[in-house]
């Protein structure tokens, strides 16, 4: 898919997907694009009628099935944005380049709220965190939709947060693994046992004190010298002196 859909496009289809429960977000937005055209936008989203869902999800691409007609109506509300001021996106703060000294960037593999609960591959979206010692701040949150249609999932996905120095994934596979790498940015899987479905928050507090000594895996990312290397380094001088 060429054109990205908007934050709050992507938002009502993901929404409407849940709703019907028969299909995923990926399905709805085939078939919406199939009736609609890109680029998907709020405007055009406004435009959808009960019968034009109905026949979407009648279309050889799509599950065919019948859904009660209030399960329908509540799936165009939710396309046409009603009832989403409470949505479960979490807020989004400003960000300036400077603002926080010290600081890496960590984009979290979520389906629902502040939550770590996305596998890489098919997470909704992804947060996007500034994280320093002293501050953990969502600077972004990046729908993931467009990026299913393009001609490689993966490549696609690891654009989208090719500006992190970190991804926190339930999981990932290996193909995945190397285009994440090579977009320049380091997979850390959190095991479902220890945070399935967990805040994000709670996983980058971990983060940000392995900031103030960071392992060298994190040194690397960081661009400085490890603690435990600088001191390792201090007694080969005072060996030599």
């Amino acid at each position: 898919m060429a054109q990205s859909i908007t934050r709050e496009a992507a938002l009502r289809v993901a929404l409407a997907a849940r709703e019907l429960g028969i299909l995923s977000a990926r399905e709805l937005v085939s078939a919406l694009v199939e009736r609609l055209e890109l680029p998907l936008t709020e405007a055009k989203l406004a435009t959808v009628t009960v019968a034009d869902l109905q026949l979407m999800l009648q279309g050889d691409e799509v599950i065919e099935t019948d859904v009660p007609r209030e399960q329908l109506k509540q799936a165009v509300r939710l396309l046409w944005g009603e009832g989403i001021v409470n949505s479960d996106l979490p807020p989004v703060a400003s960000y300036a380049a400077g603002d926080m000294p010290g600081s890496i960037r960590v984009a979290c593999a979520s389906n629902r709220e502040q939550l770590l609960d996305g596998h890489y591959g098919s997470c909704e979206r992804f947060l996007v965190y500034q994280v320093s010692p002293d501050e953990v701040r969502l600077i972004a949150v990046r729908p993931t939709l467009a990026a299913d249609h393009a001609e490689d999932r993966n490549v696609a996905r690891a654009a989208l947060i090719n500006d992190c120095q970190i991804v926190y994934v339930q999981s990932i596979g290996g193909p995945a693994t190397a285009k994440v790498v090579r977009a320049g940015v380091h997979p850390v899987k959190v095991a479902s046992r220890e945070n399935a479905g967990g805040d994000a928050l709670q996983a980058l507090a971990q983060l940000q004190r392995a900031l103030r000594h960071p392992p060298p895996w994190l040194a690397r990312i960081m661009g400085v010298e490890a603690g435990s290397l600088a001191r390792f380094a201090a007694d080969l001088v005072a060996e030599d002196a």
